[in-house]
């Protein structure tokens, strides 16, 4: 039987407990900590995806006038809105102790034994691929995950009650889309515990049926522990950095006044936004941009892809994001070279409508 942490570090902002992910992640890594698996709540927040821009994603003057607080996560996928109202829970690992580093297959196994925790509390959860828990066609929990070297984080979200309304504000969505239409719509793809058992069972309840769950899945003897030194003052370092604009707007998308111009596409991976600075005489891409709620591993991928496709002849697209993934092997979740081909064909054509 497998050791585990078992660690609750209540409610936080969002800085403090994103910098958690980051410290608890380093620590795996390092050898510094051991398996953990850890509770989490947050006060109010908008988070952003590791490749998504604030501005792009987020309503910044609703944000500030609310008193709602930004952050980035370390991890991919979409914009979300967090407060008290929903229960978070993290794996902290390795490769070898979850048997390999295919992050949809990870994401299978961790999502099925989370939605085992949810079902003993009366409800019928079930994984659905690519990362949420559904209960009867309506998500319940999104889920997501990382992997650092050796290291993997993988987490998730269960909605104990929820204000559609608010998300809707906090997401920068156009004032004409937030009509009592579009908000039944909504609330109609998701569902929170409150919803469907009538009431919010206790905390403690919640999460000792996803602890059991996951004990007997992954063969775990859990026991409560705190952070040890190494971890704490890892956290102090990575909440400084993470209190930074630097951080913040590390996928600030090029001025409005630049030559760009803008598309997406929409895959099984996820979304995928493309911003394209154009040499028009020499018929280049002179720099691309990409974000999106999708996932990969290591992060840096997308940051290696752009650099491979800078100053690429509009002709050679393809055949050099074929040639970055055959050179590259990453952790691409559901995405191929096809979606970024196809994203950047879609954001091509756009340039050619808009002339």
């Amino acid at each position: 039987m497998a050791q585990w942490r078992l660690l609750d570090t209540g409610l936080l902002g969002a800085t403090e407990n994103i910098a958690y992910n980051q410290a608890l992640l380093d620590a795996v890594r390092e050898g510094e900590a051991g398996n953990t698996l850890r509770f989490l709540q947050f006060r109010p927040s908008a988070l952003i995806g590791y490749h998504q821009s604030p501005y792009q994603e987020l309503n910044l003057a609703y944000c500030e006038e609310h008193g709602i607080e930004i952050q980035r996560r370390i991890t991919g996928g979409g914009a979300i809105y967090f407060d008290e109202t929903q229960l978070g829970w993290e794996l902290y690992t390795t490769k070898q102790a979850m048997g390999g580093a295919d992050m949809a297959a990870l994401a299978e196994r961790i999502c099925t034994a989370a939605a085992e925790g949810i079902s003993a509390l009366g409800l019928e959860a079930y994984f659905r691929p690519r990362n949420d828990i559904e209960v009867a066609g309506r998500k319940i929990s999104g889920t997501g995950g990382i992997m650092d070297g050796d290291a993997i984080l993988y987490q998730g979200t269960l909605l104990l009650d929820f204000n559609v309304e608010r998300m809707f504000r906090v997401l920068r969505i156009p004032a004409e889309k937030i009509s009592d239409k579009n908000l039944k719509a909504a609330r109609e793809r998701v569902v929170t515990v409150r919803e469907l058992l009538g009431e919010l069972p206790p905390l403690d309840k919640v999460k000792a049926a996803i602890v059991e769950s996951f004990a007997r899945a992954f063969d775990m003897d859990l026991t409560p522990a705190p952070l040890n030194d190494w971890e704490q003052a890892r956290h102090a370092e990575v909440v400084e950095e993470f209190s930074s604009p630097e951080w913040l707007y590390l996928n600030e998308r090029p001025r409005e006044e630049a030559p760009v111009v803008q598309g997406f596409h929409k895959g099984r991976g996820g979304l995928i936004r493309v911003s394209l600075w154009i040499d028009s005489a020499r018929n280049h891409i002179k720099q691309v941009w990409i974000t999106g709620d999708f996932f990969v591993s290591p992060k840096r991928a997308v940051l290696d892809l752009e650099a491979a496709l800078k100053d690429t002849p509009i002709d050679h697209v393809e055949e050099r994001v074929r040639a970055f993934f055959a050179d590259n092997p990453a952790q691409w979740v559901m995405l191929e070279p096809e979606d970024f081909i196809q994203a950047i064909g879609n954001t091509l054509a756009a340039r050619e409508e808009a002339v």
